[in-house]
């Protein structure tokens, strides 16, 4: 009996000392391998290449990379294929044409003073208001201009019978399921010659630019409102700023 206990603790103890020998022999699982990255060239039509850049840069994983093609229209995306797919699908539905949008840009001189040969005014409800709100004993129109712009950029175009005011605006158009409107960034500024001093005429020509109107303001497609009113110092006199638009289909 005493021998076969002996014997028992034998085969554990050699037992004991083999395994862990064999264990380290066994051969380990590999860690799953990452997909290949996908490389693709993308090409934008409408969408600035820098604000598309920060946008791609969301949908990409630590691994991902993008970088400038030849032109700044051309990127170069390369990830995990079901990130490009992330970033092609975000592209589709930002890259698009932007809306075609026209104005009508109206500049009305009020004064407190009546003024001969005044060309009156269309008679409609927003000039009517206009009449009983700012009190000035007449009015003439001393510029319209019909003005195209797409969705996000600037336009400029120059006002007055002497070209001395610029205008500038940036529209942005707003849609949800029912209405849309017509976001608008407008600057109205008048440019103006400095005196010269007399018998000089190789001096460089410098100009006064004066602020006249600036604000941001939303309107409905068709609705014609009024933007602004600038006083010109010293005159008596107003400068009245009247727009309307519309998305062109």
């Amino acid at each position: 009996m005493k021998k076969a206990i002996l014997t028992f603790v034998a085969l554990a103890f050699a037992l004991a000392v083999i395994a862990p020998a064999f264990a380290g022999e066994t051969p380990q699982e590999k860690p799953a391998s990452k997909p290949a990255l996908k490389t693709e060239l993308v090409r934008l039509k409408y969408y600035p290449g820098h604000a598309m850049r920060d946008l791609i840069n969301t949908y990409l994983s630590r691994d991902g990379r993008i970088s400038q093609g030849p032109d700044s229209k051309i990127l170069v995306v390369s990830d995990y294929p079901e990130n490009i797919e992330k970033v092609l699908q975000a592209i589709r539905q930002i890259d698009v044409k932007p809306a075609d949008l026209q104005f009508t840009v109206q500049l009305i001189l009020g004064s407190e003073a009546e003024e001969k040969g005044a060309e009156p005014l269309p008679n409609d409800p927003v000039l009517r208001e206009l009449r009983s709100l700012l009190k000035y004993k007449s009015y003439s129109p001393l510029d319209t201009s019909l003005i195209r712009a797409l969705d996000g950029a600037d336009t400029e175009v120059r006002l007055g019978g002497e070209a001395e005011f610029e205008f500038r605006i940036r529209p942005k158009v707003i849609k949800d399921e029912k209405t849309s409107l017509i976001q608008m960034e407008v600057r109205l500024r008048r440019i103006a010659v400095a005196g010269m001093p007399p018998n000089v005429t190789s001096a460089k020509v410098e100009y006064i630019t004066t602020d006249l109107i600036g604000t941001t303001l939303n309107v409905k497609p068709g609705d014609k409102t009024v933007v602004g009113v600038s006083k010109l110092d010293g005159t008596g006199k107003g400068l009245i700023l009247i727009i309307s638009g519309k998305i062109v289909e």
